[in-house]
């Protein structure tokens, strides 16, 4: 355990090609018995500052291939492997796309991703909440040259760990399906001020269910003021198309700014 968040602790003694060296977990928020209150802040502070250098090497990276990259992030059941699914079926002929599935046991969503042609690399984190940067370094080993196009992290299902461990993501984008509380982002509300982007999915059960749509995106906008929200069913691809939209806009910008300029000469 790592003493902070319950995670396991996964370190690791080797080097790899983005240059991270060890790896330790652990968040924000939580008792770990024997540690006195100073020695457990300094412990998140020594871990969650690793894990930013993590995070920035593989920014550094994701920033030179031109790859756009989300960190999709919600609680368990919100539809994140469908959404991912029916996405990578629409976009999958545009560009490269890879998928890094992160669950706490089982291959289960990566061999639903593989079904559709991309490859996927499935990280199990055993007892521990949430992915961490220096596990995507690793992943990155093991998926095929991205440049130019988009990477999905599917996180472990949890509203509260992700939210504090950034992975070198260029956005993340938290899922909240109608089958689920509108209160959502006020009581998680880290993971909606973490997030720049809330899919409501599931939107073609919403004759069925007490669900205001409205009420939803007024909480978020209380945690996260201008956050963009998308309203959509990935089962019956309503509302898919703003949210494609959003995807290629994104790719688009990150390819254009890995592009080499060449500077013009005054003669030209």
């Amino acid at each position: 355990m790592c003493g902070v968040c319950g995670c396991g602790d996964h370190s690791h003694d080797h080097d790899h090609a983005h240059d991270h060296h060890h790896h330790a977990h652990g968040p924000e928020h939580a008792h770990a018995p024997g540690l006195s209150k100073t020695r457990m802040v300094q412990v998140e502070q020594d871990i969650m500052a690793l894990n930013q250098r993590y995070a920035d090497a593989n920014r550094r990276f994701f920033t030179g291939q031109g790859i756009f990259v989300i960190n999709l992030v919600s609680s368990p059941g919100s539809g994140k492997t469908t959404l991912l699914v029916k996405t990578i079926e629409a976009l999958k002929g545009e560009f490269p796309i890879a998928v890094i599935e992160g669950d706490q046991q089982t291959g289960l969503d990566a061999d639903r991703i593989k079904a559709t042609g991309v490859p996927a690399y499935q990280i199990n984190t055993g007892k521990g909440c949430h992915l961490d940067a220096h596990g995507i370094g690793h992943a990155l080993e093991h998926l095929p040259s991205l440049r130019g196009g988009l990477l999905f992290i599917e996180n472990v299902g949890n509203l509260v760990c992700p939210a504090g461990f950034d992975l070198g993501e260029a956005h993340k984008v938290v899922v909240l399906s109608t089958t689920e509380g509108e209160d959502k982002p006020l009581k998680y509300p880290d993971m909606f001020y973490a997030a720049n982007l809330m899919l409501l999915n599931k939107a073609d059960l919403l004759p069925y269910l007490d669900f205001s749509v409205e009420t939803a995106q007024d909480y978020a906008q209380q945690v996260h003021p201008g956050m963009e929200c998308l309203t959509l069913s990935a089962r019956t691809g309503e509302g898919m198309e703003d949210w494609l939209a959003w995807l290629r806009k994104g790719v688009a910008g990150a390819a254009e700014a890995a592009r080499p300029r060449v500077a013009l000469s005054s003669g030209s």
